[in-house]
């Protein structure tokens, strides 16, 4: 039997173990930092100087003080100090100061996006994956110059919204 679980080394109780509220208590702690998880701003490597019970933080690189060594882990403080999470990929935190999520992808945390293969609202597609340039329009016989000016505005606002090239 194993000591700690597969994805975020909680630690297990064991058969015939001693003082097994030590380490279902342990569990529950750091179940309770990835519960709907959120970071009180972007990632530091300096630990704050006080911290409330339940607060969260992305270490950053080149961690100092008691996160040295943790780096691009989640440290929560707990009513027994420091707890350290390894994110796994997919693991996604609010970030409270941003207004963000960011999210693990297995080498490094997002900056805020969130990847997607498309917008979904009400069961209709807005926005898939972005498609190719659309030539301006030029030539023709007919000159309308309203209508040129009409479609350059539609290209420049998918443009813009970063929905073709």
């Amino acid at each position: 039997m194993t000591e700690r679980s597969a994805r975020f080394a909680l630690p297990l109780l064991q058969p015939g173990q001693a003082q097994k509220e030590v380490f279902h208590n342990e569990a529950l702690s750091l179940v309770d930092l990835l519960l709907e998880a959120a970071v009180e701003g972007s990632p530091s490597a300096v630990p704050p100087a006080t911290a409330e019970i339940g607060q969260c933080w992305i270490v950053a690189a080149a961690a100092t003080g008691a996160w040295e060594g943790q780096d691009d882990s989640m440290a929560g403080w707990t009513g027994g100090g420091w707890r350290f999470l390894t994110p796994q990929p997919g693991t996604r935190v609010w970030d409270k100061v941003a207004g963000l999520w960011l999210h693990w992808n297995g080498s490094g945390w997002s900056d805020g996006g969130l990847p997607a293969a498309a917008l979904v609202i009400a069961g209709q597609q807005v926005v898939g994956s972005r498609q190719p340039a659309i030539p301006s329009p030029s030539g023709g016989t007919t000159i309308d110059a309203e209508a040129r000016s009409a479609v350059a505005a539609i290209i420049v606002a998918l443009e813009t919204h970063g929905l073709i090239d």
